[in-house]
């Protein structure tokens, strides 16, 4: 855009130039005409009002062409300030894309570091909650049902009755033989 303004402003510029110095030209022309013969003295009114009219006309190019100068230098100046804060942001948003990507490079070596931490204690709480069922399972008095308790009474009174009648066979056998050996020794 600002190089298509500047062609503009280049070939108006010029145009208006040429316009200037043609009216100057004019003018020049005709002040030099009135003033060497008075034989035109009585068409002197008339030439004073084309005069008039070309200085209006002169002064109309001059103001034309030194506001589009002030405003191709304003054009340039702004031009430049946008440049150069573009050329900051630029380099700022390069810096910081620079910096994010480290970032991001550096999140993604955290994540896979952490990714493989959890691996490995994932292992571990595996094997140590494995080991803790195994025990659980050996240390954990469990509630017998009454049918079982029942069941278990019943065999534990028949293995004492067996035993009583074990111990009351035997006992009978020390008695006998205790009644052989009192009697032997008398």
């Amino acid at each position: 855009m600002r190089a298509e303004e500047k062609a503009a402003f280049d070939t108006n510029s010029a145009e208006m130039e040429k316009g200037v110095k043609g009216v100057q030209l004019a003018l020049k022309t005709l002040n030099d005409y009135y003033a060497k013969d008075a034989a035109h003295s009585s068409a002197e009114g008339a030439g004073a009002g084309i005069i008039g009219l070309l200085e209006v006309v002169e002064s109309d190019f001059s103001k034309g062409l030194a506001e589009m100068k002030a405003a191709e230098q304003t054009a340039v100046s702004d031009y430049d300030q946008l440049s150069k804060a573009n050329d900051i942001e630029k380099a700022t948003k390069s810096q910081d894309a620079k910096y994010k990507g480290k970032e991001a490079k550096g999140l993604d070596k955290e994540t896979a570091e952490a990714n493989g931490d959890k691996a490995t204690e994932q292992q571990e709480l595996d094997a140590v909650m494995s080991y803790f069922k195994g025990i659980k399972a050996r240390c954990i008095a469990k509630a017998e049902t009454y049918a079982e308790r029942v069941e278990r009474r019943t065999a534990e009174i028949a293995g004492l009755k067996e035993a009583l009648t074990i111990l009351d066979g035997e006992a009978v056998l020390i008695q006998k033989s205790a009644k052989r050996v009192l009697r032997g020794a008398h």
